[in-house]
């Protein structure tokens, strides 16, 4: 039987405090708040933490350039047929 599951998320008119400055962040790095960014929502401090890991996997030390990383993050959200 197939389900459709749904992750409860805050909208951004309805987001407060930390949560609402997590987004003015995400907009203002992106344009927008993209969906995995909403998916944390709910755990504003998870949200915070994940987007400091993605920050030092993309922009941190590292033996490969920007481009090599976005394609290596591209590659394996297609193996793993993820929009993201």
């Amino acid at each position: 039987m197939d389900q459709d599951f749904r992750i409860e998320t805050v909208a951004e008119e309805e987001a407060r405090g930390a949560l609402a400055r997590l987004y003015e962040e995400a907009r203002g790095r992106a344009g927008k708040v993209f969906n995995i960014v909403r998916s944390m929502s709910l755990r504003p401090s998870q949200l915070r933490a994940s987007m400091a890991f993605y920050g030092a996997i993309m922009h941190g030390e590292s033996g490969l350039s920007r481009a090599e990383r976005e394609l290596a993050a591209v590659v394996v959200s297609l193996v793993n047929a993820c929009d993201y």
